[in-house]
């Protein structure tokens, strides 16, 4: 079945003048755009603080080598899949193109874990502001979620074009940061392959097989991506399908290069770095603590572009992004994370994280499933 005969996901055969406006101003530098705001979807609290990457991948020792280039084909093919089909479906949300890919009761359950986890991870990534605000910079905790949340729904306000634009923006800079520290590290300290023999210990990471952890690593950042993504594909117009192409290829080797970098800085200094709940802020304080305070700016600048992402794709999933009643749907989401961040940082990613898991995976499979049923088994002579 084609996607222009289904009557549920039907494309729409006009195109508004405020969305052929918002193609032609994004057209010219959408490839970087693409690719920026994909790695600024992923590149949050976990990503920078080297948590994620402690777990996932450098408790693997060498194997984290490969379990990484894993992990970046994957970016790289479903991050199109998700823009190709958005684009095709017009998606202003994720919702037509989980319900699309995964069918009518697959594609519920996934989307409703999705959604659940987008406000979740809002909510997470205030406290997490907060935890930064009173351990870095001795201030409220809820000063700096109030901050967090007031930053990212000024953005969102502005509707998908400044999400985009304030996403693209800062992910330059902190990749530059991350990269450069971690070069540091690996210049003053080198890696002994013997030491990270003897730290390898697979079985402390969340799956102690590394494709599988490779695997799950990659569905719950796209979990994060598809909210974004999906209304990132529709800006692109359909005879411009190569530059959805790059943008994917660069924002996953962007994301895989980011995080071979942050790898290989835990590395050199594994035994000392896997003690911390923010082990980058270790490596960054063994060279000044100047160094350090800047680099929990970028952990902040980082928990912003994660933020903005998920308080976008919540809203918009319930509420039409270009009507008036999204501006309220989006300050009422604001506030209600605000409150929910208030039970700490580790308590709700200790919720969270099982659960976007299996949904990952779901969607994944869904994805892929949907995706070559329609190129491959059904063949499409082409979609408006």
């Amino acid at each position: 079945m084609k996607i222009k005969d289904d009557k549920f996901y039907r494309v729409t055969a006009g195109s508004t003048s405020k969305t052929k406006n918002m193609k032609n101003k994004f057209r010219s530098v959408s490839t970087f755009k693409i690719a920026a705001t994909y790695i600024g979807t992923v590149v949050g609290a976990g990503f920078a603080s080297g948590q994620e990457v402690l777990q996932f991948f450098s408790f693997f020792g060498i194997y984290s080598l490969p379990a990484l280039v894993l992990s970046g084909l994957l970016f790289i093919l479903f991050g199109y899949i998700i823009m190709e089909l958005g684009q095709r479906l017009n998606a202003k949300s994720h919702l037509s193109v989980i319900r699309y890919s995964g069918g009518p009761w697959l594609g519920r359950v996934i989307d409703t874990t999705i959604t659940f986890f987008l406000f979740g991870a809002l909510s997470t990534m205030a406290a997490g502001a907060g935890a930064i605000f009173a351990e870095q910079f001795g201030l409220s905790s809820t000063l700096g979620s109030v901050v967090m949340v007031a930053a990212s729904l000024g953005t969102v306000l502005t509707g998908i074009a400044g999400v985009i634009t304030a996403i693209s923006f800062v992910v330059p800079v902190l990749l530059f940061s991350v990269i450069s520290l971690s070069i540091a590290t690996l210049v003053t300290n080198g890696l002994d392959l013997g030491m990270i023999r003897g730290f390898t210990q697979p079985f402390e990471a969340p799956l102690p097989f590394w494709p599988f952890s490779s695997i799950a690593y990659a569905s719950y950042n796209l979990v994060l991506s598809v909210a974004i993504l999906a209304p990132l594909g529709r800006l692109v117009t359909q005879d411009n399908r190569n530059t959805l192409k790059k943008g994917a290829l660069y924002g996953g080797i962007g994301l895989a290069v980011g995080v071979l970098f942050i790898n290989l800085a835990l590395l050199s200094r594994p035994f000392e770095a896997a003690t911390f709940e923010v082990p980058m802020i270790f490596i960054a304080g063994q060279f000044s603590p100047l160094i350090q305070i800047g680099y929990a700016v970028v952990l902040l600048a980082e928990i912003y572009t994660t933020a903005v992402a998920n308080l976008y794709g919540f809203a918009s999933r319930f509420i039409d992004p270009d009507t008036a009643a999204y501006k309220w749907m989006a300050i009422g989401t604001a506030g209600a994370a605000f409150v929910t961040s208030l039970f700490g940082f580790s308590n709700l990613v200790g919720i969270l994280y099982p659960a976007v898991g299996v949904a990952g995976i779901l969607m994944l499979g869904g994805l892929a499933v949907g995706y070559f049923r329609e190129h491959w088994i059904l063949q499409p002579q082409g979609e408006t």
